[in-house]
């Protein structure tokens, strides 16, 4: 039975933290990983029309997403992250009131 569990979620930067959010974003997982809380897969980074960074990976399982939530490396970087940008639900972007979400590549 395959356990992963694929997320998606926002994140809008403050102003003038963009470039600090990418560079965050795209180790993110590899964090994660080291963790072993983060599956194999690859993550897929993306850009809204706002400018919200989205991204699309994959947890292990449930209990790596729980597990998470304990980890002083994890809370560590979400801290960071929190100083960066405000976590957004996807449902609010304005593409994804569409059939097909556009985005723009980030990697």
């Amino acid at each position: 039975m395959n356990t992963e569990r694929i997320v998606i979620t926002g994140y809008r930067p403050f102003a003038g933290k963009e470039k600090q959010l990418l560079k965050m974003t795209m180790s993110h997982v590899e964090t994660l990983r080291k963790e072993g809380l983060a599956s194999d897969r690859e993550a897929i980074i993306m850009r809204s029309t706002d400018g919200t960074i989205v991204e699309v990976f994959g947890w292990k399982s449930k209990d790596a997403i729980k597990a998470a939530h304990s980890n002083p490396v994890v809370n560590k970087m979400w801290e960071e992250y929190a100083n960066l940008c405000t976590f957004l639900p996807i449902g609010e972007l304005s593409e994804a009131k569409e059939m097909f979400s556009e985005f723009t590549p980030v990697n």
